[in-house]
């Protein structure tokens, strides 16, 4: 979970209905990481949102990098750098 997350006052509740077998896994799977299942189930959620926020298949880039882009897309011999990898990577801040 990310620090900023971490320093916010905990005020807000979420609740769910589970079935029992769901409920036995997800304890057993805070028991297995040493940890609540508040805590296992906070932490395995906001590391999917953050997942699906900054998704490598949703970037930002101005006319000229996207039109370097669809260049690079065109020429069938590129292999990016391991830079532009990096930055591919890289998530969005918005």
């Amino acid at each position: 979970m990310s620090i900023a997350h971490e320093k916010e006052a905990k005020v807000e509740r979420l609740e769910v209905r589970l079935t029992p077998s769901t409920k036995a896994l997800l304890a057993h799977a805070a028991q297995v990481r040493q940890t609540t299942v508040t805590e296992f189930l906070v932490s395995s959620a906001v590391k999917a949102a953050e997942d699906v926020v900054a998704s490598p298949k949703v970037f930002f880039a101005d006319d000229a990098g996207w039109a370097a882009i669809q260049r690079l897309l065109e020429d069938a011999e590129y292999v990016p750098s391991a830079g532009a990898v990096q930055r591919l990577k890289r998530r969005s801040p918005v």
